[in-house]
């Protein structure tokens, strides 16, 4: 799901279920889990898994992938990449940093947020253009989509950074391909000074979106130029 949504130079590795899930880890992630309780085990191990995979098929030596700052991956010299996880799926997309400035992917699964959850989320001009939406296409959870969204643009927006970015502080705008159910874009507008990437300054980010096996995946890639 995660690979179709992002440029060819990106790989992207998924797994569904517990695949992964018992594969080996390095010493320096082991000692991260000494208190972790099993799902939180699974879904460490699957997910870097998935990333050792995806580091093979770009010819990259293994290499640990441990937590950075708020949490980011820090990813081996030279790469830029994402991960996500919930339950029964992970992915892990990387890249090499020539080719890409920065990206972020996320899945969810694809049901209602819970309640309350929207508002703290979304400006009140996105929960009413994903009200429109949702009246469209009602299979279509447009709230978790939108979550989803937001999470994929904080995950590029960060390694840009370093800086946290709040759910109101980007104003998404979430599209179908034409003809298209299951499928589409969006653009986040910033509401806060952004990043500067070579010689422009970004004031948007753009990424796409897709459903299916239960699930509601988005990814957002950063260019160079």
């Amino acid at each position: 799901m995660i690979e179709e949504l992002l440029p060819q130079t990106v790989v992207a590795v998924e797994a569904y279920g517990d695949e992964g899930a018992d594969a080996p880890l390095y010493p320096e992630e082991e000692a991260l889990l000494k208190r972790a309780v099993p799902k939180r085990r699974r879904e460490f191990t699957a997910v870097r898994a998935c990333a050792r995979r995806a580091m093979d098929k770009l010819g990259v030596p293994a290499r640990p992938v441990l937590p950075g700052e708020r949490g980011a991956p820090v990813w081996p010299d030279g790469l830029a990449g994402s991960m996500t996880h919930c339950q029964g799926y992970c992915a892990a997309a990387l890249v090499r940093a020539a080719d890409l400035a920065s990206l972020g992917i996320d899945a969810e699964p694809h049901a209602p947020l819970p309640k309350g959850v929207l508002s703290s989320v979304a400006l009140p001009r996105e929960a009413a253009r994903i009200g429109g939406l949702a009246e469209e296409l009602p299979a279509v959870h447009w709230d978790r989509l939108l979550f989803s969204a937001k999470e994929s643009v904080y995950k590029a927006w960060f390694p840009l950074t370093g800086k946290w970015l709040d759910f109101m502080e980007a104003d998404l705008d979430l599209f179908t391909d034409p003809g298209e159910r299951t499928r589409g874009g969006f653009r986040a507008t910033l509401l806060v000074p952004g990043p500067r990437v070579g010689a422009r300054v970004v004031d948007h980010f753009t990424g796409r979106w897709t459903t299916g096996r239960g699930l509601v995946a988005t990814a957002g890639a950063v260019p160079h130029g």
